[in-house]
């Protein structure tokens, strides 16, 4: 049975348990509830207790497939995920923000790669094998390591387990045609990383659409999560002066410097701050 809750989360709470999560080590994330915690932030007054539940579901239907091998986990997470409970990418209507938000990606069955990717993980990991995100750009990938065997799999096409000329291919087809399959293409990425990229597709969207004021709203959710993180601080001071909030914009940037580890935010920091100022004048 789901696990109903009284009432749902007032914002706050959220926000409490979000900067909670921004001081936990990476592995020590709850990488679904977290994103579910995210996907709670647009939708104020839902009660998360059956989207618990229903990730406990995957977890038990996983963990009932009986499977022990990579090649067995991954042709369970495919009947899971397709046959079981109808989960796909969704290819007509890509770049709608549900399909970033972990509650209409549950509720709809269809998502980014990225959020299809967070349910995986937690079916994967809750039934006891090792299921990480890649650093591929343009296509969220996922590997698979069952006792030293490793697999590379698509969740946005059905858990596809994907060979290494497939890989080739893909990354050509979204880098150019002289990109090469280098190591770093197929580097782990952790829990946080692959939230901040989930929420980053929403601020793109937001980006593009010039609606500022989403952008300092996601920004701030990413900071959350990832309060040391330079560039982050960099957006936000940008948005917080586009809104005409210039106090929250300089501590933005000093922030920014302060967590600065390049110098490239740093400098651009400086450099806005300087601007600013002489507006003033």
């Amino acid at each position: 049975m789901p696990r109903l809750e009284p009432v749902p989360p007032l914002p706050d709470e959220i926000e409490t348990a979000l900067d909670a999560a921004g001081r936990l080590d990476d592995r020590a994330i709850d990488l679904a509830g977290t994103a579910l915690l995210l996907a709670a932030l647009d939708r104020p007054g839902i009660s998360l207790g059956k989207y618990r539940g229903h990730l406990d579901d995957l977890v038990a239907a996983v963990r009932d497939s009986g499977a022990t091998t990579a090649i067995e986990v991954a042709g369970a997470l495919q009947r899971v995920f397709g046959d079981r409970f109808g989960y796909d990418g969704d290819r007509l209507t890509y770049d709608d923000p549900q399909n970033a938000n972990l509650i209409r990606v549950i509720d709809r069955r269809k998502g980014l790669p990225v959020a299809l990717g967070v349910l995986y993980a937690h079916a994967a990991r809750g039934a006891g094998f090792a299921l990480d995100g890649l650093a591929f750009p343009g296509h969220f990938l996922m590997r698979l390591d069952v006792r030293g065997e490793r697999l590379i799999l698509d969740p946005f096409n059905g858990g596809r387990v994907l060979d290494i000329m497939e890989l080739r291919r893909l990354a050509k087809q979204l880098m150019g045609p002289d990109q090469e399959l280098t190591p770093a293409l197929t580097d782990t990425v952790g829990n946080r990383a692959i939230l901040l990229r989930l929420q980053n597709n929403l601020k793109s969207r937001a980006q593009t659409d010039g609606n500022v004021e989403r952008v300092g709203q996601l920004t701030r959710s990413m900071l959350r999560l990832a309060p040391d993180d330079a560039a982050l601080w960099l957006d936000y001071g940008k948005a917080q002066h586009g809104l005409g909030r210039l106090g929250a914009a300089a501590k933005a940037l000093e922030n920014c410097i302060e967590h600065s580890l390049d110098g490239f935010e740093t400098i651009e920091a400086q450099r806005l701050l300087e601007q600013w100022r002489r507006s003033l004048n």
